[in-house]
């Protein structure tokens, strides 16, 4: 894991990703986010954490569209996105894991997969029956490598384990060679040995495919990032490495005073 310097490099890398500028966001008098800056480099790993209620799904909400911020700007590698709708920032490179699954559960897992290779590709209107050379299907096949599903390609998804749903939403999020994705407590309700394939399949990315992932397990977070931000009462609270983070009394007295490591 880097250091200091390597953490700032990382801050003052001349092409971002994501830039949030002064990013707020009401509810009524509630006030969910409040004044967030924040950049991540092209190919960086950022975990987010925070107790419940800190702001992190409502950050994941700014980001996407799915919640405009009520002030503040977002730029996805250095193009104002602020007012462009959710498929627009798709376009350009930004894919989502959600908390609860999106997943057709009456088709197979290549099936899943195959229509969202598909549903990015410029042919996605078409009605013709894909053949075992078309790029969508080959894509598909590598995809369901990446996140080691090769076994269950023909299962339903209903039949999958929960671990392997989880599994499959990754592969989702990666059709169409996305730049930047969000994952959403990818390791929420996984057992031990499927929170360290998610860890290895995480790790394996492409480096260029940088993400930012909000998780419960701080184990899983600090593994898997190289940069930290620290959430609390809709605000940044504090950034550094994992280790920095970790070791930081004050965010020991925070987090694990709050639900024992529960972000």
């Amino acid at each position: 894991m880097p250091g200091t310097d390597a953490f700032s490099r990382l801050q003052s890398a001349g092409r971002y990703a994501l830039e949030l500028e002064a990013v707020s966001r009401h509810f009524g008098a509630l006030v969910a986010l409040a004044d967030i800056n924040m950049t991540v480099a092209a190919g960086e790993r950022r975990a987010v954490l925070g107790s419940n209620g800190a702001g992190k799904t409502t950050l994941f909400n700014a980001i996407t569209g799915d919640f405009p911020p009520t002030t503040g700007r977002v730029r996805l590698f250095g193009e104002d996105v602020t007012d462009l709708p959710v498929h627009e920032r798709i376009r350009r490179g930004l894919r989502r894991t959600y908390q609860i699954s999106l997943l057709f559960n009456g088709l197979s897992v290549i099936d899943n997969i195959y229509l969202a290779c598909r549903g990015v590709s410029r042919r996605r209107f078409s009605l013709r029956r894909p053949g075992r050379d078309e790029s969508a299907m080959e894509t598909a096949e590598t995809l369901l490598g990446a996140v080691h599903l090769e076994e269950a390609r023909d299962m339903l998804v209903e039949a999958l384990s929960y671990g392997q749903q989880r599994q499959l939403e990754i592969a989702l999020a990666l059709a169409g060679a996305p730049r930047l994705i969000l994952f959403d407590e990818p390791a929420a309700g996984l057992s031990p040995t499927e929170r360290s394939e998610l860890i290895e399949i995480l790790q394996s990315l492409p480096e260029h495919m940088g993400y930012i992932i909000i998780e419960h397990d701080m184990d899983v977070a600090l593994r898997v990032s190289e940069s930290v931000t620290m959430m609390h009462n809709g605000r940044i609270f504090r950034e550094g490495t994992p280790q920095e983070i970790e070791n930081d009394p004050e965010v020991q007295e925070l987090y694990l005073g709050q639900g024992g490591g529960h972000a």
